[in-house]
């Protein structure tokens, strides 16, 4: 039987809070990024929690820049993995961009390109470094 998955807009600061928690856990404590780095920009961000049956499973959030609509932080916790968390926050992320949101991009790590591209991602110039770990910036075909 297939589990309860549900990706949405975070409207509380209970879930804020555990979006960050899910963070945390993935880039600071499993990737060993810098925790002022991790969560810089978050009072620009507008933020998403994912949960399989009720628990905090994955997190991610997207910020108007002045190139456009970045997508960013999106972390699902090793457990998760595999179940389909990663897209149900793409896809929700995408559904709330506003309807202006032309230029829509992220920076990939490497192992995670494909998974963009299954929503019209495309890399876009040379891998690179951020935070220790290598990236691809991808933009949003439309």
């Amino acid at each position: 039987m297939p589990l309860e998955t549900e990706a949405k807009r975070i409207s509380d600061p209970i879930d804020l809070e555990k979006a960050f928690a899910i963070r945390r856990e993935v880039f600071v404590d499993g990737q060993n990024c810098p925790p002022d780095l991790e969560s810089e920009f978050n009072d620009a961000a507008t933020h998403f929690l994912a949960t399989v049956e009720g628990q905090p499973a994955g997190a991610a959030r997207y910020r108007k820049t002045d190139k456009g609509y970045k997508l960013e932080r999106f972390a699902v916790l090793d457990k998760y993995r595999g179940c389909g968390i990663g897209q149900a926050l793409i896809k929700a992320v995408l559904a709330d961009l506003p309807a202006h949101a032309n230029y829509v991009y992220l920076h990939a790590q490497v192992q995670a390109v494909g998974l963009y591209e299954k929503f019209g991602f495309k890399p876009s110039g040379p891998q690179f470094e951020e935070a220790g770990i290598q990236h691809y910036k991808m933009v949003k075909e439309y």
